[in-house]
């Protein structure tokens, strides 16, 4: 296969990784785990790297998309009562039960964060609802210095103690200050600025998730007991608590009558989380009990998408355009 120029040959490459997402993000915690101690020195880069991912993603996104989706607020507004009401306190109130407040802390953590940008990928393949996807991101991801901080507390109380303020401005940094460059950087330029450097970025975003990942396994790798049943029942639960996402999503498209472009959307919506965002929150400034969650979360993150997507909004379609 030859390439004319190289934003060709950076399309098809990101094309063929976003078929690999099931297995790269796995492989991040692998290499984190058995490389700890070369990994491990890229923790202070994990910032950068993640705003870089998060600028990359919010090069997509238009103002007009959330102006758009506003006026008919709907959709809007069941999703942020099934991701950021329905779902944690469901969440929340079986894991209480279960785990310590430490490891309870994670799950909190996991489903506190706004949805994926890599919901977008899956919404193109379903041929869901674009613009309702970009607006969702947006909105959620804006939200999240207030949201995350906000939510994490008030499940968590007085169990554990949290700096507030230092978790926000993580988040401001991290998520909400590279969306609005990359949103106001779009806008600028009339939306001529993304087909030159997304095939780029878009290569470098993955790139960077799976060097996060890493990054983000290696401080805890070696207090991770593999024989440890507790550690296969928080990633047995993982996989349920996202199957149950991906099914109350499913239910309220049905209940609420939404067009299947709208259902499609608020599927991987609600089923997808930021868990790059969750797991740097959780080691920054939570005990090592609660990465691990965040950390069993990214492992069957990409897998869960492809099979309950294909069990409960049939079988996939190749997507028209750049993703």
């Amino acid at each position: 296969m030859t390439f004319s120029t190289s934003a060709e040959f950076a399309f098809v490459l990101n094309r063929r990784l976003e078929r690999l997402m099931p297995i790269l993000t796995p492989s991040g915690i692998m290499m984190g785990f058995l490389l700890s101690s070369v990994f491990i020195h890229l923790r202070p880069l994990v910032p950068w790297l993640f705003a870089l991912m998060t600028f990359s993603g919010a090069l997509k996104l238009r103002v007009r998309e959330l102006v758009v989706a506003v006026r008919k607020p709907a959709p809007i507004l069941y999703f942020m009562l099934a991701a950021h009401v329905i779902i944690p306190l469901v969440v929340f109130s079986i894991c209480s039960l279960i785990f310590d407040a430490d490891t309870l802390s994670g799950y909190a953590l996991l489903f506190a964060v706004p949805t994926a940008v890599s919901g977008f990928i899956w919404v193109s393949i379903y041929h869901g609802d674009r613009a309702l996807a970009l607006a969702i991101v947006l909105l959620d991801t804006l939200l999240a210095p207030l949201v995350v901080p906000g939510a994490v507390s008030l499940l968590l109380g007085t169990q554990v103690t949290l700096d507030m303020s230092g978790m926000a401005t993580s988040l401001a940094l991290m998520v909400l200050v590279p969306t609005v460059l990359g949103v106001g950087l779009n806008e600028a330029s009339n939306g001529k600025v993304t087909p030159i450097v997304s095939p780029y970025l878009n290569v470098a975003a993955k790139l960077c998730l799976v060097l996060v990942i890493a990054a983000n396994a290696s401080p805890v790798a070696s207090q991770i007991q593999l024989d440890n049943p507790q550690v296969y029942l928080i990633a047995a639960l993982c996989i349920a608590f996202g199957a149950f996402a991906y099914i109350c999503a499913k239910l309220i498209g049905i209940f609420a009558r939404l067009s299947r472009e709208k259902r499609v959307t608020l599927f991987f919506a609600i089923g997808l989380r930021n868990i790059s965002a969750a797991t740097t929150i959780a080691i920054q400034f939570f005990p090592v009990a609660a990465s691990l969650p965040c950390l069993l979360g990214i492992v069957f993150q990409q897998v869960l998408a492809a099979l309950m997507g294909k069990a409960l909004m049939g079988q996939d379609e190749s997507a028209d355009g750049d993703t």
